[in-house]
């Protein structure tokens, strides 16, 4: 059972928010925004802290109605340093709905502009991390949804400024605690700042006992005094921006375009066959999580990662084909499996919905004989606008890359004869099953796969081991999967295998794809991993060697996400993953035996 993370809002008679739970209000009833202007704000020493800083980070604890960080927003948009970007991560423990919040935030129409784009990104109060884009205000908020100990000991950040506004010590003991204070050490930048309208006596010796200046300050409407206080040392200097290379232009290359735009960084894409040459190029992919009722991390990992992706995919004009896919059951077990993944509370309400024989044959318009499991959340997408507005955020180069060696402060590209393609400080390889040669440290098996479409034939999105996938004006379905082949074009023998999957499962949709006449096929090799778990993360032994790879058939589910965390790896700015879950997919895991020895080189053969 999901525990319960109900804030048990109460609504005083000014109109004010008050939390049941913990018997305290969310911001003064004076006030609330003039507060969050003098205590955290002026307490951090905004705006002047930020001034000629390239890239800034606020964390706080407590996001409650959002007022702080909306009010955050209004001041950076206003003062930011040219070029300068934020990042702010946040937690809370008991999340009020977007309804709740908008009420609460209209209180201020003076800072209505960033309310809004606050509350246009609301996410669903499932727990883990949620990353949300903040249009206009050069911005990304990570929230994260659970207790404040784990959240902050799973963030990677280094925050410039804090802002502590969890209810009172007195009724919320666990936001301020020992274990609190450790994480606030530990994820403080240099000179970090830290404000809090709070003065007990627990809260000052253990900010001064963790080394940090703490001072009290002249409070703000009925409290009399509030805290200031500055962790040691001076700010350490900037480190430059490095020149980034990303080998490949698949959805991995694509979403590593974004990612590192998103973060100031104009990427170099190299690629010889152009953008989609590869699995990312058949006319329409689905958008599906990896279903797991058993370990958590990994279901959480997928899940994170679809939120990620449809967000990113309803950005681009004409991306999204349609929403929902029904996957059957394939085994006995699957029909209690599904029920257990619906019933995780990793998944918004209705994202997962368990459906009966009866329920799945309306759904598809032919009897089936099992039941499947409704995915609300997931996509059909067409990849083509995807990879061009992507991949417009990169420069581009058309080339053969045939070993990378180390230079000092970074990378060469050279082709086969030597020849220099591109210098750069990281380079990033996101090349598919080309991976394996380009880093072959790294232990990726080939499947080599052919789907097949048909004009004229329609049925909604379906997965069941097989696939069939509207693509507005007919069917993609398939798709074969022949292990450790690398090469081989389309054959009918392939296809005629593609239509017998179907026709396994959905006899008269088979009829109507052979009736329909000739078919295009087309083949790609994906990368796999031993435990079908993705690459991302630094290269074993390599410094500034960065893989995305071994997506299996999950790519346009978990890339947009993942080279989210690339780029922050590369570029040391905080990941949108959770600790524990980016450790499940670091590339040190699937070495090969002979390890870190080897050279980063093109293999023979």
């Amino acid at each position: 059972m999901a525990e319960d993370r109900s804030p048990r809002l109460l609504w005083t008679d000014e109109g004010a928010p008050r939390s049941g739970r913990f018997d305290d209000v969310y911001f003064s009833s004076e006030d609330g925004l003039a507060e969050t202007r003098a205590v955290f704000l002026a307490g951090c020493g905004l705006p002047d802290a930020w001034a000629r800083r390239a890239h800034f980070t606020v964390a706080e604890l407590g996001f409650g109605t959002g007022l702080n960080i909306a009010a955050l927003l209004d001041l950076w948009r206003r003062t930011r340093p040219t070029g300068g970007r934020l990042s702010v991560f946040s937690v809370e423990g008991f999340p009020l709905d977007r309804d709740e919040a908008a009420r609460a935030l209209a209180t201020w129409p003076e800072i209505g502009e960033a309310a809004r784009a606050l509350l246009d990104a609301w996410p669903a109060a499932t727990p883990g991390f949620h990353r949300l884009d903040l249009p206009g205000f050069d911005a990304t908020l990570d929230l994260a949804v659970g207790d404040v100990a784990p959240a902050l000991s799973q963030w990677t950040g280094r925050a410039d400024a804090w802002f502590l506004d969890g209810f009172a010590p007195s009724t919320n003991p666990a936001m301020w605690s020992d274990a609190v204070l450790d994480g606030i050490t530990a994820r403080s930048a240099p000179g970090a700042r830290v404000a809090t309208f709070t003065v007990a006596g627990a809260v000052r010796r253990g900010l001064a006992g963790r080394g940090f200046t703490v001072d009290k300050r002249s409070g703000h409407g009925r409290k009399r005094e509030r805290l200031e206080a500055r962790a040691p040392a001076a700010p350490i200097a900037p480190v430059p921006t490095p020149t980034v290379a990303v080998v490949g232009a698949g959805i991995a290359g694509a979403a590593l375009s974004r990612a590192f735009a998103a973060l100031g960084v104009r990427a170099t894409v190299v690629e010889a066959e152009g953008s989609g040459s590869g699995a990312s190029g058949f006319p329409v992919a689905l958008v599906t999580p990896r279903l797991d009722a058993g370990d958590g991390a990994i279901a959480a990992l997928y899940a994170q990662a679809l939120t990620r992706a449809a967000a990113l995919y309803e950005a681009v004009p004409d991306a999204v084909a349609g929403r929902g896919v029904l996957q059957l059951e394939q085994a006995p077990r699957d029909a209690g499996r599904f029920g257990k993944i619906a019933a995780q509370d990793l998944w918004p309400a209705g994202a997962m919905a368990p459906r009966d024989a009866a329920a799945c044959s309306a759904q598809l318009g032919e009897p089936v004989e099992t039941g499947g499991l409704s995915m609300a959340g997931a996509l059909t997408l067409r990849p083509a606008p995807v990879l061009a507005t992507w991949l417009a955020q990169a420069d581009r180069i058309a080339a053969t890359i045939d070993r990378i060696e180390r230079v000092d402060g970074g990378w060469r590209l050279l082709d086969a004869g030597g020849g220099l393609i591109l210098e750069a400080g990281v380079v990033v390889v996101a090349a598919g099953w080309g991976t394996s040669a380009l880093v072959p440290t790294l232990f990726l098996s080939p499947v080599r796969g052919q789907a097949d479409w048909v004009e004229g034939v329609e049925t909604a999105a379906v997965a069941w081991g097989g696939y069939a996938i509207p693509t507005g004006t007919g069917l993609l379905f398939g798709a074969t999967h022949d292990r450790g082949e690398i090469t081989g074009d389309a054959t009918a023998e392939a296809s005629a295998r593609n239509l017998a999957t179907v026709a396994a499962r959905l006899p008269a949709l088979a009829a109507r794809i052979a009736a329909a006449g000739p078919t295009a096929s087309r083949t790609a090799v994906r990368a796999t991993t031993f435990d079908r778990l993705p690459l991302a993360g630094a290269a074993p032994g390599a410094e500034g060697l960065f893989v995305l790879g071994g997506l299996g058939s999950r790519g346009f589910c978990v890339a947009p996400l993942l080279a989210e965390h690339v780029a922050a790896l590369a570029v040391g700015a905080a990941s949108p993953l959770p600790a524990a879950l980016a450790a499940r997919i670091d590339p040190l895991r699937n070495t090969t035996a002979k390890g870190l020895a080897q050279p980063i080189a093109r293999a023979d053969g």
